[in-house]
């Protein structure tokens, strides 16, 4: 039985996709492949049947859980583990309880750091680069917000690029 590979995520609404994109475009090789989003779950695989019963947990999961509200304010970064330039989205109690929902029970255990909800801007560079980008954003201030009231289980094409599977409304 053939797997894919899927992973949970959060599409923000367009003023913040807008804004991350205007610097994904330049400091993020992976800007084509997948809009910008809060990663719930990491890339994991997944048969037709386990896939139908995750489906089902997350539905559940989905219905457990009311919408909410997030705030960016700043970039941040992941060196030195990774040359990784993101907006931090403020700690919200609601995206770590997802978090460590989709990381427990029938799901995989595929979470290989700690849960930091974030918005990639830019990845893959070179440490020069990376100082640079990361050097001129942390001075910024960002006053982004937005209501949270669905996630997306998302697989992978053959190309490398992700597409959203199913949709899942928060809340009853």
């Amino acid at each position: 039985m053939s797997t894919l590979n899927y992973g949970i995520a959060i599409f923000p609404s367009k003023e913040i996709q807008d804004v991350a994109n205007s610097y994904r475009k330049r400091y993020d090789p992976r800007y084509n492949k997948i809009p910008p989003h809060i990663t719930l779950k990491e890339r994991f695989e997944a048969t037709t049947d386990e896939i139908k019963d995750i489906t089902t947990e997350l539905e559940k999961i989905a219905s457990e859980t009311d919408p909410f509200d997030i705030e960016i304010k700043k970039v941040s970064s992941f060196s030195p583990v990774t040359n990784t330039v993101y907006l931090k989205v403020e700690p919200h109690d609601t995206l770590s309880t997802l978090n460590q929902k989709m990381n427990e029970g029938i799901f995989s255990e595929s979470q290989q750091f700690a849960f930091v909800p974030h918005i990639t801007i830019s990845q893959d560079l070179s440490e020069d680069e990376h100082s640079d980008v990361y050097g001129s954003m942390r001075m910024l201030e960002f006053d982004l917000q937005d209501h949270i009231d669905r996630f997306q289980l998302l697989y992978q094409l053959e190309d490398g690029s992700w597409t959203v599977f199913e949709t899942f409304k928060l809340g009853r």
